[in-house]
């Protein structure tokens, strides 16, 4: 049987693809910058330690639990940062949402450009119902974003996790299918 073509989606002026090796150098930039990682899951000190991302991005491909796209330029000649889909549920038909992008694109509209269509993605072509985000109560950036993209504030986990040493909240965010697809 055939695997499945990667699905390539495209803005205006952004290409979503999927990550390359070639991309490896970009992540490690990201991903090791204290204020590009202040509100993301993870952060590497080593080249060799960002390969994981890597292959986190390609287990999610694998194994069906989630897709990230490597957002680029359309002529696919800057990389910006990655966005994509955690903790893909078929059964619950839903996925937590997540992004991040190098400094020198922050405030440029991206993330409100690429994150319609991901969702829409997530909507039509994943069946899902439900879209969520999970963001740390201090992240304001993201939850203006999360309220500009029509995601629906529904709460406070207060003191949920431990993150450098300290408990942090998480406000959860979601959007829902505007259609039945049940």
């Amino acid at each position: 049987m055939k695997a499945m073509e990667f699905p390539t989606l495209m803005t205006d002026r952004l290409l979503l693809r999927q990550f390359v090796d070639c991309d490896l150098h970009k992540v490690f930039e990201g991903l090791s910058d204290p204020e590009v990682i202040e509100y993301y899951g993870v952060s590497y000190k080593t080249l060799e330690s960002a390969k994981e991302q890597m292959k986190f991005f390609s287990k999610l491909e694998t194994d069906g639990s989630g897709i990230w796209w490597a957002i680029c330029s359309l002529d696919n000649k800057a990389f910006y940062g990655g966005v994509g889909f955690n903790n893909l549920s078929k059964e619950h038909r839903k996925a937590e949402i997540g992004c991040w992008l190098l400094k020198d694109f922050w405030r440029r509209g991206v993330m409100t450009e690429v994150m319609p269509i991901v969702c829409g993605y997530g909507f039509e072509i994943l069946r899902l119902h439900r879209i969520e985000g999970f963001v740390e109560t201090g992240n304001i950036s993201c939850k203006n974003a999360m309220k500009k993209l029509d995601f629906n504030y529904e709460g406070t986990m207060r003191d949920c996790e431990i993150k450098n040493g300290k408990f942090i909240s998480i406000d959860i965010y979601a959007k829902l299918s505007t259609t039945d697809l049940a």
